[in-house]
């Protein structure tokens, strides 16, 4: 059974993103879970922001903040699951919009034994700068308004949004890694130990949740499909830098030919190590303090 639900939140210097997010998480009709903001560095407007939803989003609200130096979102994930409380951890971006029953739809999925791979809308540039601009709440939509907003190329696909029981269905790519993405991936928080989390030795923009998909099949563990269910609103970003996407391709090649379970630098990892950027959080940006917990 599952009782109380850490949501992983990854953001980095998006304040309107976050805001419309942190948003959609207040009005959840599930109140069983907390909230885990998985900063990567982002400066003193990211953190004045979750001060302010930490007197208002009705949940705890926790802070943990990493010193940017460069993309870093298996790292500080890593730092979010250590500072988590709950048995069911699900992540999602800092840029993904969730409806009301996203955590409560994400609970019925939950199976001892599974996690569960949801999916995204993704929203165009400019009706991306349409909703953060005039503070639009897309969350509480019917879903004939985002079939308007398709007619218009303004959303890439309704299917997500659209609720089918499908059943033992959910369970036909027990085995696949292809298309789990950590924007929206629910796992127990028993199975990352198992695993070891992310691998924080990937950096750059790429395949650290694929990685962690991966070792998750070799621990036995099976894939359940989160779609027609659990489909956030993906909002418009410009591409990150891929620079790395090479190597991290070669690193996961390596696990996909292996058989290992834990992370090469994982939860388990020495925190000594990353402790100078826990020392310049306090020192650089004294109100986010990288285990701050709200009400």
């Amino acid at each position: 059974m599952v009782g109380l639900i850490s949501i992983i939140t990854t953001t980095f210097d998006r304040e309107d993103a976050l805001d419309a997010v942190l948003r959609g998480l207040s009005r959840q009709s599930d109140r069983a879970f907390e909230v885990v903001i998985a900063d990567d560095g982002s400066g003193p407007a990211t953190s004045r922001l979750i001060l302010d939803w930490m007197l208002r989003l009705g949940v705890p609200l926790n802070h943990v903040w990493q010193e940017h130096r460069g993309f870093r979102a298996a790292a500080v994930r890593n730092r979010a699951i250590r500072a988590s409380q709950g048995s069911y951890c699900i992540f999602l971006d800092g840029d993904c919009i969730p409806r009301r029953d996203f955590i409560a739809t994400h609970r019925r999925l939950a199976e001892p034994g599974w996690f569960v791979a949801g999916n995204r809308v993704l929203l165009s540039r400019g009706f991306t700068e349409q909703v953060l601009s005039n503070r639009l709440e897309p969350e509480t939509w019917p879903f004939a308004a985002f079939g308007r907003r398709r007619l218009r190329r303004e959303i890439n696909r309704l299917m997500p949004l659209v609720h089918l029981p499908l059943g033992v269905a959910r369970k036909a790519q027990a085995r696949s890694w292809h298309g789990c993405r950590s924007c929206n991936l629910a796992v127990w928080r028993s199975d990352l130990d198992r695993v070891d989390g992310f691998d924080a030795s990937y950096t750059g923009w790429g395949k650290e949740d694929s990685d962690l998909v991966v070792r998750l099949l070799h621990a036995g563990i099976k894939r359940k499909d989160g779609r027609f269910a659990t489909g956030v609103l993906h909002l418009w970003h410009p591409q990150a830098d891929r620079s790395r996407l090479p190597h991290n391709e070669a690193k996961l090649g390596n696990v996909l030919a292996g058989d290992h379970v834990r992370a090469e630098t994982g939860l388990s990892h020495d925190d000594a190590i990353d402790a100078p950027d826990m020392d310049a959080s306090a020192a650089t940006n004294p109100s986010a303090s990288p285990l701050g917990t709200g009400p």
